[in-house]
């Protein structure tokens, strides 16, 4: 294979390798077959036009082509015309695609949904570093400046995952872009002829004198990646750092380890609004009523002004009994409810549903405890999908008069639970404090804002209203009135922390639907958040502000109602909770399911909720553009450069072209221009400093007649003859120049001020033909 040939390959494995960090972002990944087909054209098709050959811009633009019109095939084929030449239909569906694109990447976690939109994000971008990277390292044969869109490709996946890439396929692309410098520097060995061509001889050994250069060139990338992977885990202060793949929990068994901050990100708005109700678990349970039978997954208790998160906690093996929930006083009435779940094997979530307060849990799998919010999370890739569980929780029914009469919280608890960041407005105080305005109590507090919510505040429920859950959409949702749930607990709680009530928002899902088999159904619709409030003596408690949604609770109404459960009630016998068959859903698959990136049941059903608008995707595409200008901004003289040595020495260039090349090239390389010597003293002034061989010498001198007989002959040579003595001789000073000034020449190359001076030349024709224009206007005569 030539030596284009294996930087061609190089190129396409480093991209792909690089890639594949995109991985974890988006499931199913099967948009990576696409990507390898759209890259493997656009290598081909580069492979090809270099072997014509083609001039460098026509190359790129070949390749852009190629891409463009794959593309085109995968994503609009229907609106292409022939079904592959684009057209005006092509590129507004291509705007569509990737604003759904963009909408979506801000809507769904991670993993995200395989949706159009996002399939054509990812493919796309993969291709724009695959033409970059080809550009750089095979086109303009410069590998090492091709690492920076492959580092950004890397980078862009690693941030978006938390550090989710995994040292796996951080070693998959530093491998692909060390065998990319390898392939770039066995092609240039190749270029010293016989003497490193690999050739036997005495003392060379089996590989010849070329296999120890290569050999040097593995070993230094193997002690590279193995110092990037060691050195994380010998020093304690690099752990959880970039290899870490930013996994909260401890691994394994055994108690310790931490569970890192989560906001959930699937969009509870876009569940709400699903036009079926997807089943997502069933239950059965022996309580006589399960209005109040909330299924909690996760507790949101840090608030820092953008979204509500959870705090980092350790995390543990979970205890055979669960300890018993602070602040509750035995003096509360409590009864034991126990619920048989089986989650759909459509739906998974790392976090458990569970009824809240939990005491026991029973079920199999790599599951982990954290105490604060009582949670049950998954470890090592264990989530929900058709787990099968039994949940002994307390039902807690505390009354009016002991949440009136509950003491203060610890200080601890109290200045953990009522922090607010200092961007939150004013008015969500002040407002705060007018609804509660003669409440004597915390208990009054809390029940007034809850009504003020639900029923007097003129509040109107709807899923369709801009979702956020930082301080400037709790501010807007207080002005608008309007909004789901979201917004309704996030602002509550924000409202009682700001009257020093300690408060929290819990994210799960409404008690659901009971079926005439004595089940409870659970849909993704049920999808639900609600503030959780403390009192000393009752622990953390349930309100419900959101109109028309859940159920109040018993404690903050003027009565009170039975439905307790029997304290010895087990659920009757041979009647587990069974999941249906299949999620209902329609035969038809609306435009809503499809979002979902399939027709039935819904891997990301009852996932949570979003924590925000999304990214703010206006500030990351012009911190993108930003990022890419200043990556380009180091690349601007080698382009230039290649485009105008591509002008002097292609048919269009004449004889003196390719001297001015010669000598620009000699510049590049330290050799400073004197234009005071003859073409034939210039050329043995180049030979002398540049250390040439006689070979290019001789190119060298050939060129320097030509000038002189197109100077003075009748009859001037054709300069496009003269490219290849031009390429001689820049190859040359190539080969006799230092490691730094051979890269100095590519990136830096000192004839670039030629720009300057032609720029600074022409503005100063212009300035001075402007100059002269106007005092030609003042000395005219009126």
């Amino acid at each position: 294979m030539s030596g284009r040939g294996r930087l061609t390959l190089a190129a396409f494995g480093a991209t792909l390798t690089a890639s594949a960090a995109l991985l974890p972002l988006v499931k199913p990944a099967d948009w990576i077959l696409i990507a390898v087909v759209v890259l493997g054209l656009q290598s081909a098709v580069g492979l090809l036009t270099r072997r014509v050959p083609l001039a460098r811009p026509l190359t790129i633009a070949a390749q852009a082509l190629v891409t463009l019109l794959a593309l085109t095939v995968a994503f609009a084929r229907e609106e292409a015309v022939l079904g592959l030449l684009p057209g005006p239909d092509v590129l507004a569906s291509f705007g569509s695609l990737f604003q759904a694109g963009v909408t979506d990447v801000g809507t769904y976690a991670i993993p995200a949904p395989n949706t159009a939109g996002i399939r054509l994000l990812l493919v796309t971008g993969v291709a724009v570093v695959g033409l970059l990277v080809d550009t750089l390292a095979v086109t303009f044969r410069s590998a090492a400046p091709a690492g920076l869109p492959l580092l950004a490709l890397y980078s862009v996946a690693a941030g978006l995952s938390g550090g989710g890439a995994g040292g796996l396929l951080f070693l998959l692309a530093a491998a692909g872009y060390l065998l990319l410098l390898l392939a770039e520097g066995r092609d240039r060995l190749s270029q010293w002829g016989r003497v490193f061509g690999g050739g036997g001889g005495e003392g060379s050994g089996k590989g010849g004198p070329a296999s120890a250069p290569v050999r040097t060139g593995r070993r230094i990338g193997a002690v590279a990646l193995g110092v990037a992977l060691v050195v994380p885990f010998a020093l304690p202060g690099l752990s959880g750092g970039f290899l870490d793949g930013g996994k909260g929990g401890g691994s394994g068994k055994g108690k310790g380890g931490t569970i890192s901050a989560v906001n959930p990100l699937v969009s509870l708005q876009d569940n709400l609004r699903q036009p079926e109700n997807r089943e997502v678990l069933r239950y059965r349970t022996n309580a006589l009523d399960t209005s109040g039978l909330y299924l909690r997954l996760v507790a949101l208790d840090q608030f820092d002004g953008t979204a509500w998160k959870s705090s980092v906690r350790p995390i543990e093996d979970v205890p055979e009994n669960l300890p018993w929930p602070d602040g509750l006083s035995s003096r509360v009435s409590v009864s034991e409810v126990t619920t048989n779940l089986v989650a759909s094997t459509a739906y998974e979530q790392k976090w458990l549903p569970m009824p809240y307060p939990a005491a026991r849990v029973s079920i199999s799998g790599g599951w982990r405890y954290e105490p604060a919010g009582r949670m049950l999370v998954g470890d090592n890739g264990q989530n929900t999908k058709g787990a099968r569980y039994t949940v002994t929780s307390l039902d807690v029914r505390p009354t009016a008069e002991q949440l009136a009469d509950a003491q203060a919280a610890p200080d601890a608890l109290r200045r953990e639970y009522t922090r607010v960041p200092a961007s939150l407005p004013a008015d969500v105080r002040s407002t705060a404090l007018k609804v509660t305005r003669g409440a004597r109590t915390d208990y009054e507090r809390a029940v007034r804002l809850q009504d003020w919510f639900a029923r007097d505040g003129g509040f109107r429920y709807d899923v369709d209203v801009k979702s956020g859950t930082g301080v400037e959409a709790i501010s807007r949702f207080l002005k608008d009135k309007e909004g789901f749930c979201v917004h309704f607990s996030f602002s509550m709680a924000a409202m009682a922390r700001s009257l020093g009530i300690p408060a929290r928002v819990a994210v799960g899902f409404m008690p659901g639907t009971p079926q005439s088999d004595g089940s409870v159904s659970v849909g993704i619709r049920d999808a639900h958040a609600w503030p959780e409030l403390y009192f000393e003596g009752t622990g953390w408690t349930r309100f419900e502000p959101t109109p028309s949604r859940g159920s109040v609770p018993e404690y903050t109404r003027d009565r009170s109602s039975g439905g307790a459960a029997t304290p010895s009630a087990q659920p009757s016998a041979g009647q587990s909770a069974q999941p249906s068959a299949a999620p209902s859903a329609q035969e038809s698959c609306p435009p809503q399911a499809r979002k979902l990136g399939e027709c039935g049941p819904d891997k990301a059903a009852g996932a949570a909720l979003a924590g925000d608008d999304g990214l703010p995707w206006t500030q990351v595409l012009l911190v993108s553009l930003a990022v890419l200008l200043v990556l380009a901004l180091p690349l601007l003289p080698l382009l230039w450069r290649s485009r105008v040595r591509a002008a002097r020495l292609g048919p269009s260039g004449g004889v003196l072209a390719v001297w001015r090349e010669i000598n620009d090239t000699a510049w590049d390389y330290g050799i400073l221009p004197d234009d005071s010597r003859t073409p034939r003293k210039t050329a043995a002034r180049i030979f002398t400093l540049g250390e040439l061989p006689l070979d290019a010498a001789d190119a060298l001198h050939r060129v320097a007649r030509a000038v002189e007989e197109t100077l003075y002959a009748p009859r001037p040579p054709a300069g496009a003859a003269l490219a290849p003595e031009a390429t001689a001789v820049r190859r040359a000073l190539h080969t006799a120049a230092s490691r730094r000034a051979r890269l100095r020449a590519v990136l830096l190359p000192k004839s670039a001020a030629r720009v300057v001076w032609a720029t600074r030349e022409r503005w100063t024709r212009v300035s001075g033909a402007w100059a002269l224009r106007m005092r030609a206007l003042v000395r005219k005569p009126s």
